[in-house]
């Protein structure tokens, strides 16, 4: 097993080398293709190029490695029960802000449906908006067919579900979504 981690472990220290001035149009290619070289590493389908060629292939890092998310202060973290109050409490007038404004715009396949703690927002052949608690990271959810995944924490200061990694609240982003996907604004706070 060790042998097998030695050509990893090389390979990670040649990723580390920062490419020529003349390759930056493609840096992560080049660092793979010059780290193959060196380990001698074979093209096939078991061989370790072929694993990594498929998970590293990029042309520049999805964000920022020197911003991350903002740390989590433990001490803010809400207790199971008020968790629940609070998240149940967003989502149930969610519920309600939707219904409004379902009543409200004129979209094909506007459906509601709140079970088992997951409230779905249905805008026919605009995309389905999944909500939902998850009670042991202490979050609310978001599936948005706009921008994708969201994990939303509360933020005792600003009294608001915020994701972490921009900052961007959730009523705020789902009032800007459901104005441009419906074409009518809604007001969530």
């Amino acid at each position: 097993m060790a042998s097998r981690l030695l050509p990893l472990r090389r390979l990670s220290r040649l990723l580390l080398l920062k490419p020529p001035p003349s390759s930056n149009s493609r840096p992560c290619f080049y660092l793979l293709l010059e780290a193959s070289r060196s380990l001698h590493l074979s093209d096939n389908s078991h061989g370790p190029l072929h694993w990594i060629a498929s998970r590293s292939f990029c042309s520049s890092p999805p964000f920022n490695l020197n911003e991350g998310p903002a740390a989590i202060d433990y001490s803010s973290v809400l207790q199971e029960d008020e968790f629940h109050k609070v998240a149940d409490s967003t989502i149930h007038d969610l519920q309600e802000k939707f219904e409004e404004y379902g009543d409200s715009v004129q979209v094909d396949g506007f459906d509601i449906d709140y079970g088992n703690e997951v409230l779905t927002l249905k805008l026919g052949d605009l995309g389905t908006y999944v909500l939902n608690k998850q009670t042991p990271n202490r979050q609310i959810w978001l599936s948005s067919p706009v921008s994708g995944p969201f994990r939303f924490d509360w933020d005792r200061d600003a009294e608001a579900w915020i994701y972490r990694r921009t900052k961007v609240k959730l009523l705020t982003l789902l009032e800007s979504e459901m104005e441009q996907l419906c074409g009518e604004p809604i007001s969530l706070s």
